[in-house]
């Protein structure tokens, strides 16, 4: 057994658009009705209404934490307009998530801008790092007594899907949209490596960000990461190490001089002499297409721990795209045990948010099911897992 540090938080995650519904007027909800093959997000699972009926799911099941976020394009809807509704919403969320005993870990950028904020020329824009800004500091007064704050999450998957966004609007791309968080839908070509100049404007963006909430919050400040957990095959060290650069470790790099770092993790791949290889086709295969890999978890704790230097680690998401639950349960345990291993060499992890609370919409697809809780499409009934009632009685023995 491995012991955990006190106030370690147990919980789950979700994100603003895969689970409110109606974001009217983000970037996302624009190229839904646009680009070839993306399913509709609609009312999703109707959380914005819910929020209340979510997070007592986790706290009944003895979880103390979760994770979820702020939409800009429900703040912002035009530039220079806030919508003061929105920021009391999110605020009683926040209160709410009090009232409950959990911990609220509060994200401000999930994937999704304002769709004005796109047009604009979105993350290459000229003001794109004062409009992200100004929008920190528009959230800031409604974070009072929040101990976790998330600038952005997985800079590195976001430089992709604008990239991919900006192919399919001025017409450079074939065949429909695949979210890159997905690889089970036939031949396609290679996921493309994160836009390293978006990459660098996103880190600057996220610097800004935390001089604000550091001017203005006593939040601890940080942003996620989605890790490859890379391994080199045999005279591939080299490689690896070039691939991991553009992947992570710029990201990584980002958030040296923050308070914490998200992890977020599922799978891991095995990268040769030529680059990285593809997840071999396999009965365990995920519904995303990943292989069924626990131990890429703690490969990409220890990552993160040696590019940042040792800074404090938060697990924001780790899950698997799966229907058998009971598998779920085994894959969680087993990352969870690596974890373990991991923490008991040192290294600094705070908590384990689990992806997702929700089975949700999965940029642009609605088939993989990552949730703790199932939701009927029709009518939002939820409907708990044997895998959330697992993870409280795991959250309540406080150790792993």
């Amino acid at each position: 057994m491995t012991e955990l540090a006190p106030g370690f938080l147990w919980g789950a995650s979700t994100a603003p658009h895969q689970i409110e519904g109606n974001n009217l007027n983000s970037d996302f909800w624009a190229n839904e009705g646009r680009i070839p093959g993306m399913e509709r997000s609609g009312d999703a699972c109707d959380s914005y209404h819910r929020y209340r009926e979510d997070m007592r799911l986790l706290a009944d099941a003895g979880l103390n934490a979760y994770r979820f976020g702020i939409e800009w394009a429900r703040i912002e809807p035009i530039p220079g307009m806030v919508s003061r509704a929105a920021l009391a919403h999110y605020r009683r969320m926040i209160e709410t998530a009090f009232e409950l005993g959990l911990t609220p870990v509060v994200t401000l950028h999930h994937f999704t801008s304002p769709l004005w904020f796109a047009q604009e020329g979105g993350w290459l824009g000229e003001r794109a790092v004062d409009r992200f800004r100004t929008y920190v500091e528009t959230v800031a007064p409604i974070l009072d007594g929040v101990e976790w704050v998330v600038t952005m999450n997985e800079p590195n998957m976001l430089a992709i899907m604008a990239g991919m966004a900006r192919a399919f609007q001025n017409q450079q791309a074939d065949g429909e949209w695949q979210s890159p968080t997905l690889d089970n839908e036939g031949p396609r070509p290679p996921l493309p490596a994160p836009d390293t100049q978006i990459g660098e404007r996103l880190v600057e963006a996220h610097h800004a960000a935390r001089e604000v909430l550091r001017e203005r919050t006593a939040a601890k400040v940080g942003w996620t990461v989605a890790n490859r957990a890379f391994v080199a095959r045999p005279g591939a060290e080299e490689k690896k190490r070039e691939l991991e650069h553009v992947w992570e470790d710029l990201y990584l790099e980002g958030a040296r001089g923050d308070d914490f770092v998200g992890v977020q993790s599922y799978s891991s791949q095995w990268v040769g002499p030529d680059g990285i290889e593809p997840y071999p086709p396999h009965p365990d295969n995920t519904l995303v297409g990943t292989a069924y890999r626990p131990d890429a978890l703690a490969i990409a704790v220890r990552h993160t721990a040696e590019v940042t230097g040792g800074l404090p680690i938060l697990i924001t998401e780790n899950g698997i795209a799966i229907g058998d639950d009971a598998r779920r349960i085994a894959y969680t345990g087993e990352a969870l045990e690596h974890l373990g291993k991991a923490i008991a060499d040192g290294v600094d992890v705070r908590g384990y948010l689990h992806w997702s609370l929700l089975d949700n919409y999965e940029w642009g697809h609605w088939a993989p099911t990552f949730g703790l809780v199932a939701v009927d499409r029709e009518t939002f009934e939820r409907h708990p897992k044997p895998s959330l009632a697992w993870l409280g009685e795991t959250a309540r023995r406080g150790r792993i």
